[in-house]
């Protein structure tokens, strides 16, 4: 058995796994930002720890009951044309989910809401862990399945899922306080969100969108805002100059 983990086969297979969780985490480490933002920021990081340590748990789960996953694939009712699934199911649940996370979030961030009429409606310690938990789970279903296409040694899956967890963890609490520092990207965040709910209802739908479209427009969208962050720093150092300059020669 551990002889069969020790080919260049199974390392490949670890490698390319790992690297698809981490691509695929992208997805659940915007909605962590998004969800740990409103709690007091001492409790962020334990939010982030505790809910993504879970999370790791509940797929490691999942692929320990991969025929009960398959099985949600299975049709259980046909409408409008379409068969629905338990997965197709679970899918337009999360995305509507997404798209009305988002849009609440998105209200508050451009029209301004105050800190304290925010802060009445932040969401508990418990309830952030249970949505990141939620969420993740509807992220699983998709990365778990594909894991599955691509090994069947359950080991290496979980490695996978492990490190890419830990990737998560140390890369999640840098881009939530940098989406917190920047509120058009922010913006530009919840943006995201928003349409990957929004393809997670056309998935449950029966409509498929590759999602290395949606991560090619993300990279895009950022690299813009990075020259928009840039210019705006740029501008700052300049204007700041302009007055040191100003007050350099009133004293004299």
């Amino acid at each position: 058995m551990f002889e069969n983990l020790l080919t260049f086969q199974a390392l490949a297979a670890f490698l390319t796994l790992t690297l698809l969780e981490v691509v695929l985490g992208i997805d659940n480490i915007v909605v962590i930002a998004i969800v740990t933002g409103r709690l007091p920021e001492e409790r962020r990081a334990a939010a982030r720890r505790i809910g993504l340590s879970l999370a790791m748990l509940m797929r490691i789960g999942l692929l320990l009951g991969i025929a009960w996953i398959i099985s949600l694939t299975k049709p259980l009712f046909e409408a409008f044309g379409y068969e629905f699934s338990w997965k197709d199911l679970i899918m337009i649940a999360g995305g509507l989910f997404l798209i009305a996370k988002a849009t609440k979030e998105l209200h508050a961030t451009v029209e301004g809401v105050d800190h304290h009429a925010a802060s009445r409606g932040a969401p508990s310690f418990m309830s952030a862990i249970t949505q990141i938990i939620l969420l993740d789970a509807v992220f699983s279903i998709d990365s778990v399945l594909t894991a599955v296409g691509m090994t069947e040694q359950v080991p290496i899956m979980i490695a996978a899922i492990v490190v890419a967890v830990g990737v998560m963890l140390v890369f999640a609490g840098a881009v939530s306080a940098f989406i917190e520092r920047n509120p058009t990207t922010k913006v530009l965040a919840l943006a995201f969100l928003l349409l990957i709910g929004v393809l997670l209802v056309a998935d449950g739908l029966g409509q498929h969108v590759p999602r290395g479209y949606v991560y090619f427009a993300l990279a895009f969208s950022l690299a813009v805002e990075g020259l928009n962050i840039r210019a705006r720093i740029k501008r700052q150092r300049k204007a700041e100059r302009a007055a040191a300059a100003g007050d350099a020669t009133a004293q004299s």
